[in-house]
Formats: C-alpha cells, sequence, structure tokens
C-alpha cells in the first residue's frame, strides 16, 4: 500500500508527501531534480532520480514498492515560459503524464490524483469559478494540463482506473513546521517572490500591470496554503480507496487578494519594506481567478487550517528564512 509521488523533491509534491506520511502513508518519490531538491525529499519516504514519462522505470517503481496509487505533480508551471516553449511544455507536461497513466493501467494501480491548475478555466465570464465551467485555456500550460484531464476522463471510462484532477488556484506558504517550502529554482509565486524581497534576498520585486479591470488595477487570486491543498490530495485519494468516482475538484478559498494586497501583507508582517516596479503585462495572465470551492468541502469534507493571508505569508516568510540559514551553513 505505496504511494507513487512524482514530483515529490519539488514545492508541493514534498509537502504531499508529508501529508501522506502523515497520514501513515508508504510513500516512494519520482523526480528528476530539475526543478526540485534532494534535500527536499521527506526523511523516511523511498526516493528514485528519473522522469516520469520513463514507462519501464515507472512500472518498476510500481512493482517493487507494491504502487496501490499515483500522486502527479512533476511538470513544468511557468505560464508565460509556456508561451515561449509551448512544446517543451507539451512534452513535459501532457506526452509525460500520457506515459505514466500508461504505467498505472499496464500495472494495475487504480487510483490517480492529478495536480491540474486553475489555468484550465483561462479568462472565465465571472468568478467565483465552477468546475463546470467551459475549459478554454489561453496559455500552453494550461492547454497542457486540460488535455491530460482529458486523458484521464477517456482512461476511467476503458480502463480499470478513477482519479480526481485538483484544479489549483495560487498555492503559497511552507510547512508550518518548517519542514518544507518553496525552493522551485525558477519560482514566479507572487507571495514566494514577495517574501524574498523582504527578506534581502531579492533587490526588488516587479508588478505585472496595474490596469486590468480589478479594484486597484492588479490581478486578483485566491491564495491557498500548500499544507491545506496537501492534505486536500490526501483526502482524494481516501475518497478514491472508498469507492469514489473521477473528478474535477478547485482547490481554493473562494476569496481573491489582489497583487498589491498581497505585497502590502507581506510588508506588515515581515516589517521590512522592500522596492516595488511596476513592469509590462505578462501573457496568459488573466485578470481574475477565484474558486467556486463548495465541491471539494462537500464531496471530500475538507476543512481548511490556514485560511489567512497573514498566516500564509508568516509562513512564508519563516522558509525563507530557513534557507539563508541553509545557504549559510553550507557557506
Amino acid at each position: 500500500m505505496t504511494v507513487l509521488v512524482t514530483g515529490g523533491a519539488g514545492y508541493i509534491g514534498s509537502h504531499a508527501a508529508l501529508a501522506l506520511m502523515d497520514a501513515g502513508r508508504k510513500v516512494v518519490i519520482l523526480d528528476n531534480l530539475s526543478q526540485g531538491h534532494r534535500w527536499a525529499v521527506p526523511a523516511g519516504a523511498a526516493f528514485v532520480e528519473g522522469d516520469c514519462g520513463d514507462l519501464d522505470l515507472v512500472s518498476r517503481i510500481i512493482r517493487e514498492h507494491d504502487v496501490t496509487a499515483i500522486m502527479h505533480f512533476a511538470g513544468s508551471i511557468i505560464v508565460p515560459e509556456s508561451v515561449v516553449y509551448p512544446l517543451d511544455y507539451y512534452y513535459n507536461n501532457t506526452v509525460n503524464s500520457r506515459a505514466l497513466a500508461q504505467a498505472a493501467v499496464d500495472n494495475n494501480v487504480r487510483h490517480f490524483i492529478f495536480s491540474s491548475t486553475a489555468g484550465v478555466y483561462g479568462e472565465p465570464a465571472k468568478t467565483p469559478i465552477l468546475e463546470d465551467f467551459p475549459s478554454k485555456p489561453i496559455s500552453p500550460y494550461g492547454t497542457s494540463k486540460m488535455m491530460t484531464e482529458k486523458m484521464l476522463q477517456d482512461a476511467a471510462v476503458a480502463y480499470d482506473l478513477r482519479f480526481v484532477a485538483l484544479r489549483y488556484f495560487n498555492v503559497a506558504g511552507a510547512d508550518p513546521q518548517g519542514r518544507a517550502g518553496q525552493t522551485s529554482r525558477k519560482a514566479t509565486h507572487l507571495i514566494k517572490i514577495a517574501s524574498q524581497a523582504a527578506s534581502g534576498v531579492r533587490s526588488h520585486l516587479d508588478v505585472y500591470g496595474d490596469d486590468y479591470p480589478t479594484e486597484d488595477g492588479t490581478c486578483v487570486r485566491d491564495y491557498i496554503h500548500v499544507s491545506d491543498l496537501a492534505n486536500a490530495h490526501v483526502l482524494a485519494l481516501e475518497y478514491l480507496e472508498k469507492g469514489g468516482e473521477s473528478d474535477v475538484m478547485n482547490c481554493g478559498y473562494g476569496r481573491g487578494f489582489s497583487v498589491y494586497e498581497v505585497i502590502d501583507a507581506v510588508k506588515r508582517v515581515s516589517g521590512n519594506d522592500f522596492t516595488v516596479n511596476l513592469a509590462e503585462r505578462r501573457a496568459g495572465d488573466p485578470a481574475a481567478l477565484i474558486a467556486g470551492a463548495d465541491r471539494i468541502r462537500e464531496k471530500l469534507g475538507w476543512e481548511p487550517k490556514y485560511d489567512d493571508l497573514d498566516t500564509i505569508v508568516t509562513h512564508a516568510l519563516a522558509w525563507e528564512e530557513s534557507l539563508k540559514q541553509r545557504q549559510a551553513n553550507a557557506a
């Protein structure tokens, strides 16, 4: 009864691995370390370095570790980058996911939890966004995730496979116990970058456009604490194990904060000021993304513990300080 976690040396995957282990599950992590770090793999988890698109490798891991479920986090996630390198995103996010799903089917793994995104909705006509809204992504990143959802939907009809696709909104924060946090080498998450600026790691923060049709002109996002998100994955797996049907579910709190509101929160909580520059809009950024999250609460019994912007920021800042200490010790 082992869960295979792809991308488990990365940000969300490492937190999900911790949540699984806290729940008494055995975990094996598969990560090629292109974005994750070997030291970020939770103690007690088995680790294999490699690609989730390697069908033979994944099949061997499933057999050797008696894997009964897969949580799939490995992939590329930077929206503007996907516009510049779309084929890379379709390969890493869609082609590799197809191979992983094939390995699940070939080796009788019946439960599959997929790390999807609110990017599948594109520019929704209204908010909050509900799961039955049309999928109209406006970036290759969103399209690559939508295509994987479609593959899983078709596979669930054809094979003995059931899945839950969790559509993330904006993930932020860090493990309250300090065991994990955001370490991606090319992080673009606002709270991460603002925390780095507040901690002196960055010289400034860029705001990409202030002419959006929102109250203060900056993009509005629904920020979800990474540990609440990780817990949602554990609940999704339990839901499938109890016979739940395949589904897609939004992961968010149902309310949003603008870029300027987040910056103000980071400055207030940290007690530090930092330079904020206005830059041009980025390609593929919708004005507002706020989750309609009733389905996940009703079907999984999900109850967030950290639904508070200042708490999210506090944990993110603590993680940045721990990273600075790690780097100092390494030096």
